[in-house]
């Protein structure tokens, strides 16, 4: 998803001249860098009743969890003076729900997210990104601090964390598949995978298994095209990844169709299996269906899986 482009200069005629007109242009140039992807991922979420939020329940705040190292977006009065006084390091004292509201979120952005059936339908990456975006978005308004896996960008709180996931979530990869990232992932946090999860399986085992050892609980949410849930494909055709790197033809598609489909469900037992074991849930989302109802699912699913 590319950032939208600078609107070009009236030029010196009209309305091209003038503090009125200087605060359009200022103001224009401010929207225009707003990814759209931000914008749509906005009204989204605006269109989701939060309702009561999960967290705010009484007891909680006022059990010691553990120091960790002073972070971009932590403000002074974080700062234990007497902890850090040991040396020449700053230190945060971090309470059981401070932990408890921090989110980490992985969106897979390899080639294989790039597909879609039809002109009419979004690629899944597209779908991934909004609601893992819009999802975000949800999630900071409601005092949680969200990050990326993998340290690229650390949980914080704010608007301005906003803008940083979007432009993150607007990057690609080049290969096929991309495998989940499971580093730097705080104890007892809660994350969001959004993928296909048609890719190798070994490095997601690998990713909940270290995230059931750190008492990490999240979310998988298995995006797939309506093609791919239905196999429409019949006579000659030819298979082809988005990156290019697999092809196959046949002159019988239909004939593949029943392996294709039990092999689609045989991964889905496994994922299904993988997250039961690891204490995390599972959902599936259709390009083809309302990104609003996957948001919603989304969001109170993240919110059980605290609990």
């Amino acid at each position: 998803m590319t950032q939208a482009r600078a609107p070009q200069s009236d030029g010196p005629a009209g309305s091209g001249q003038g503090p009125a007109a200087d605060l359009r242009h200022r103001a224009e140039s401010a929207a225009s860098r707003f990814p759209p992807l931000l914008v749509r991922a906005q009204q989204l979420a605006g269109s989701v009743l939060l309702g009561e939020h999960g967290r705010r329940r009484a007891g909680m705040g006022d059990d010691f969890w553990q120091y960790r190292p002073v972070q971009a977006g932590d403000s002074r009065r974080m700062i234990d003076h007497r902890r850090s006084a040991k040396g020449d390091q700053q230190f945060v004292r971090e309470r059981e729900w401070q932990i408890a509201q921090t989110v980490h979120l992985w969106v897979d952005q390899g080639a294989s997210m790039r597909f879609a059936s039809t002109p009419a339908l979004p690629q899944k990456i597209d779908r991934a990104r909004l609601l893992g975006l819009a999802a975000s978005v949800m999630m900071l308004r409601a005092g949680e601090r969200v990050g990326l896996t993998g340290g690229r960008l650390p949980p914080r709180r704010g608007n301005a964390q906003i803008l940083r996931l979007a432009d993150a979530l607007s990057l690609d990869d080049d290969g096929d598949y991309t495998p989940p990232e499971d580093r730097a992932m705080l104890p007892h946090a809660r994350v969001l995978f959004l993928s296909d999860f048609l890719g190798p399986f070994a490095p997601l085992e690998q990713a909940l298994a270290k995230a059931a050892d750190r008492g990490v609980h999240g979310v998988l949410m298995q995006v797939l095209d309506p093609a791919e849930e239905e196999f429409p494909f019949d006579g000659r055709t030819i298979f082809e990844s988005v990156g290019g790197g697999v092809r196959h033809e046949t002159l019988k598609a239909g004939a593949l169709k029943q392996r294709y489909l039990d092999r689609l469900a045989e991964r889905r037992d496994a994922l299904d299996h993988l997250c039961r074991a690891a204490g995390w849930r599972l959902g599936t989302h259709h390009t083809g269906d309302s990104a609003q109802a996957a948001l919603m699912w989304l969001f109170h699913a993240m919110e059980r899986s605290g609990s």
